[in-house]
């Protein structure tokens, strides 16, 4: 099973992920520990990423997707905002299951200015809100539910 939980920075992807891939007993990985060091200078700098800075990210990360995939699976926290990227998330395998967790941005840009010891910036939010494309399948939950409620929730809606 792949599952890819998405949505802005702040929006509990980690999280969420995290919990997921320990009930459902499958790897967990964070998207952004896959980012060259220039992507991650580039936005400790204030400066949000392009398209062409995320292109060998996601390229990565197919192929990753691909491999855990033919192995035990796994659960992966990545923002994919657009459906460019994830059209190429999903190019090597059809295997997905998507999440998108969704909220407004008040509530996550009160989370990201409570959160330490992380590379975004609470004043990028606005450009990943603009750059957002939300999916039009998937899993959708609300993130002002408790993450207990949501990985439930998730737990229910994956057995379907």
């Amino acid at each position: 099973m792949l599952i890819i939980v998405i949505g802005v920075s702040g929006s509990g992807k980690s999280t969420i992920a995290k919990l997921l891939a320990e009930k459902l007993k499958i790897n967990y990985y964070d998207a952004d520990d896959f980012h060259p060091q220039s992507n991650i200078d580039k936005m400790k700098g204030g400066n949000a990423l392009n398209d062409t800075d995320r292109l060998p990210w996601l390229q990565l990360l197919a192929k990753k997707l691909k491999t855990w995939g033919e192995k035990d699976g796994a659960v992966l926290a990545c923002s994919a905002l657009k459906e460019s990227y994830r059209n190429i998330l999903s190019e090597q395998t059809d295997q997905i299951h998507w999440v998108y967790l969704k909220g407004s941005i008040e509530t996550i840009k009160d989370r990201i200015q409570n959160r330490k010891g992380h590379f975004m910036d609470a004043e990028l939010l606005q450009s990943q809100f603009d750059a957002l494309e939300p999916p039009m399948y998937g899993i959708h939950v609300d993130v002002r539910d408790t993450p207990k409620q949501i990985v439930g929730l998730l737990l229910q809606e994956l057995k379907n």
